[in-house]
């Protein structure tokens, strides 16, 4: 490659979008090819720019300083793109383009999507759901759903919502163990779903800080399934593979439709709450308006949850 040209634009897209969701599974699910289309494409740029763009780690991706400087470049130049093609569209439909964790996507707004589809349907909504922080200010993104420390809240950002951290398991789970869940120590007899933070991001999403608080710090359980997300786990419990620590906002839906219960009186508060924060560029675009009023119009306080049955109750109802 000549020291003037530029790497080609499939290579920098496939790069982009890898470098946004650290996964070259995801990007290639967001391009619509495959995960291997997207890796040969990155190494053909490594190898055109001569540098390493990524460390290829057991679990993840990391971006290398190279990468990082890369990513500031794709993300601008991308932005100026698709603002010089809309122009020369003559517009096109309002967007919000919004930023957010998995599990709050998963869990709680798309369930709620459909809602926002009726009251606008002119609007349309793109979600990034990933782990990565970003910059609202680069131009990418209006706005963003994030789970910050209470403390550590920007003073623009609007709290949708504090968070509860409690025990969760389907019926169907609790039926076919045949064992008592009633009080902490009763874990000792079931399989715990847990989600394995890596880097510490959720510390109060742990089983053993949870078992500490709640007075069982040395309980051994019967088994443990171990997840490098939170949405599996939750998704375990859903299809009754064991017991796992939610987060109540987020399995609200899923508790008062009786899908999980929580069988366990013990709960413990979250130190973070879901903030909405908005782009500066997007104070003023009525269509981001109009989804931050129809999402805090969404914030209620999460239903009162109620332990499950008991079995004996249950089979008198039946009788009955």
């Amino acid at each position: 490659m000549h020291k003037h040209d530029l790497p080609p634009l499939e290579a920098l897209r496939a790069f982009d979008a890898a470098a946004r969701h650290l996964s070259f599974t995801r990007a290639a699910g967001e391009l619509f090819v495959t995960q291997s289309a997207v890796s040969k494409q990155v190494i053909a740029l490594e190898l055109a720019l001569a540098t390493r763009l990524f460390e290829r780690r057991s679990r993840a991706l990391q971006l290398t300083a190279a990468g990082e400087r890369l990513l500031r470049a794709t993300d601008s130049a991308f932005a100026e793109l698709r603002a010089a093609a809309a122009e020369l569209r003559g517009g096109e439909e309002p967007t919000v383009t919004l930023a957010t964790t998995q599990a709050f996507a998963s869990f709680w707004l798309i369930p709620r999507l459909a809602d926002f589809r009726r009251s606008h349907p002119g609007i349309d909504i793109r979600i990034s759901a990933d782990s990565r922080l970003v910059d609202l200010e680069r131009g990418r993104f209006d706005a963003a759903v994030r789970y910050l420390q209470d403390r550590q809240a920007p003073a623009a950002a609007l709290r949708l919502f504090g968070d509860t951290v409690l025990p969760v398991a389907s019926p169907a789970y609790l039926a076919r163990s045949g064992r008592p869940l009633a009080k902490p120590a009763d874990l000792v007899q079931h399989t715990l779903l847990v989600y394995e933070d890596e880097v510490q991001r959720r510390p109060w999403l742990s089983w053993p800080v949870w078992l500490e608080m709640a007075g069982v710090a040395d309980l051994r359980p019967a088994g443990r399934i171990a997840f490098n997300q939170y949405e599996p786990a939750i998704r375990a419990a859903v299809e009754g593979h064991g017991v796992a620590l939610a987060t109540q906002a987020l399995v609200a839906d899923l508790l008062q439709a009786g899908t999980l219960v929580a069988p366990l009186p013990q709960r413990f508060s979250s130190p973070r709450s879901y903030y909405l924060m908005l782009a500066a560029k997007a104070a003023a675009n009525p269509a981001v308006e109009a989804f931050r009023q129809w999402l805090t119009a969404q914030v209620a306080p999460p239903p009162a949850i109620l332990p499950p049955p008991r079995a004996g109750r249950r089979r008198a109802a039946v009788a009955g």
